[in-house]
């Protein structure tokens, strides 16, 4: 089984600023009960619905997730450079392409 190389955190974050716009009330409030298990303070929570974050990895992690896939090279370029490797830019695309596909529904 691989390890995945993104944080719980980091994972909700994207989720929640990938799914910020959708009406489903059960879907925020389980997103911000698992934040809150997870150690998230309110700010965090209403930063990352907004795609942004307080961690400067975490805050380039959602930069990559919710970039046009045109950006993605610099995007990953700048995760990089904040000590993100290549499995988890791949983790944050993949993660971003299939909450986007769902959600676009």
């Amino acid at each position: 089984m691989q390890m995945p190389m993104l944080d719980e955190q980091t994972r909700l974050s994207i989720e929640m600023a990938l799914t910020a716009n959708r009406d489903d009330p059960l879907l925020r409030q389980r997103q911000n009960a698992r934040a809150m298990q997870l150690g998230l303070s309110g700010a965090e929570i209403d930063a990352a619905r907004a795609g942004r974050s307080f961690d400067l990895r975490r805050s380039r992690a959602l930069a990559l997730a919710l970039g046009s896939p045109a950006r993605r090279g610099s995007l990953r370029t700048r995760a990089r450079q904040v000590g993100m490797c290549d499995a988890a830019c791949l983790e944050i695309e993949r993660l971003a392409d299939r909450l986007s596909s769902r959600h676009q529904r």
